[in-house]
């Protein structure tokens, strides 16, 4: 009853292994290749639970798993030569996407690391003809959407026969190489130099037009004051001797005597000024009248006559 029991479960585990082995499961991930005696035999693309020949002895069917994601490939610190003649760092990048698992295999065995090899040539290639058709600016400019466009066209010839398809291609950095950049630096440097003499000397410029015309505007400025002040100056002349003319009609006695006051005091008053006149001079005229009138000729003493003998 034991060696029974043994030879049953012997059995079932043959049956399992048998099944075990013949069973495998594909995932959304991933594809399947199933190689037959070293020729390919199927491929699942789908996902789903598939059948295969037990036990992969002697070259029986033997299931390779190839992956359905997106994948990427970086490429860092290319130095490329632009049209100018001067060097550059770039690194960029690829996505691709293996679409025929079957060319897949038969190109490179389904190994990533030998197609990633070859494309890696190509790619390189294809980004220095592209920097070599343009200046450094374009990288930097919307030029580059079309620069990234191109290596992906290049490199979908030889990415198909590799069974991959490129989905995207970019530019992560390009920067200057370090004697690049100082030569850059230096050139820049001389030119915002070039530059501020340039703002500079445009408002030194400005600012002597400008004073120039300030200048000008107060010459202007006194001259109209001169002539306006001489102009009421006039007027204020004219309405002076207009009033001493109407005060002189209406009292002329009484404008004469005040005339005389008034340059007794500015005369007299006046430190350290002497006179030599004679006291019965016009300009004393009101010294010797009491009454604050003039004197005449008739008034004033007469030399006495000589004596006779």
């Amino acid at each position: 009853m034991s060696n029974r029991l043994l030879a049953i479960l012997a059995g079932l585990a043959v049956v399992f292994l048998v099944a075990y082995s013949s069973i495998f499961v594909v995932n959304p991930r991933e594809q399947a290749v199933v190689v037959r005696f070293g020729k390919i035999r199927a491929v699942y693309d789908k996902p789903g639970v598939y059948f295969k020949l037990p036990f992969p002895v002697m070259g029986a069917d033997r299931v390779q798993y190839i992956s359905d994601q997106s994948l990427r490939f970086d490429l860092d610190n290319i130095r490329v030569q632009v049209s100018g003649g001067k060097f550059y760092e770039v690194d960029a990048f690829m996505v691709y996407k293996i679409t025929n698992a079957r060319r897949f295999r038969e190109t490179v065995s389904g190994d990533r690391d030998s197609a990633e090899a070859r494309l890696r040539t190509r790619f390189d290639a294809s980004l220095r003809r592209v920097y070599g058709l343009r200046g450094f600016e374009a990288a930097l400019s919307t030029a580059r959407s079309q620069m990234m466009q191109e290596v992906a066209e290049d490199l979908k010839k030889d990415a198909e026969t590799l069974g991959i398809t490129i989905e995207d291609v970019r530019i992560r950095r390009t920067d200057l190489t370090q004697e690049v950049s100082q030569q850059t630096f230096a050139r820049m440097r001389a030119e915002r130099l070039a530059e501020a003499e340039l703002i500079r000397a445009r408002g030194n410029e400005e600012g002597q037009r400008r004073r120039a015309i300030a200048d000008r505007q107060v010459v202007e400025l006194k001259a109209d004051a001169r002539r306006d002040a001489e102009i009421l100056r006039g007027q204020g002349d004219a309405e002076r001797n207009r009033i001493f003319a109407d005060a002189y009609k209406s009292d002329p006695a009484f404008f004469e005597f005040y005339r005389s006051m008034m340059a007794y005091q500015q005369a007299l008053t006046t430190p350290g000024t002497s006179f030599v006149l004679s006291p019965k001079s016009n300009f004393f005229q009101f010294f010797d009248n009491a009454n604050g009138t003039a004197s005449t000729g008739k008034d004033l003493p007469q030399p006495a006559a000589p004596a006779k003998n």
